[in-house]
């Protein structure tokens, strides 16, 4: 699956985590340009928009909320760290993977 990260300066160890649950980047804003609070649009083919709550502020995270919403769009918010993530994720889609016929080969 292919997600939208919205926060964070630098990824880090993010790209791994996602990996782990079949997710992968494929575009990343980070939030701080002013003209992020009035566009929203999200990239053609994303099926989750992650956005990373400390690294962001709260009219750019309302703004790719609804625009996920109404795209029918997952999204989850976490905090930028190792276990965060895990967590959200585990939360959101881990029900989904475990009955998912392709889970194994999603999931290392």
């Amino acid at each position: 699956m292919d997600a939208l990260l919205v926060g964070a300066d630098r990824l880090g160890n993010i790209p791994d985590i996602l990996d782990d649950f079949g997710i992968r980047i494929a575009a990343h804003v980070s939030g701080r340009d002013t003209s992020h609070q009035r566009s929203s649009a999200l990239p053609a083919g994303i099926g989750m928009v992650i956005l990373s709550t400390d690294f962001l502020g709260h009219n750019v995270m309302q703004r790719f909320r609804e625009a996920a919403n109404r795209e029918g769009v997952m999204f989850v918010c976490c905090r930028r760290s190792t276990c965060a993530p895990q967590k959200a994720l585990g939360q959101r889609i881990g029900d989904k993977c475990r009955s998912c016929p392709d889970a194994a080969k999603c999931r290392k």
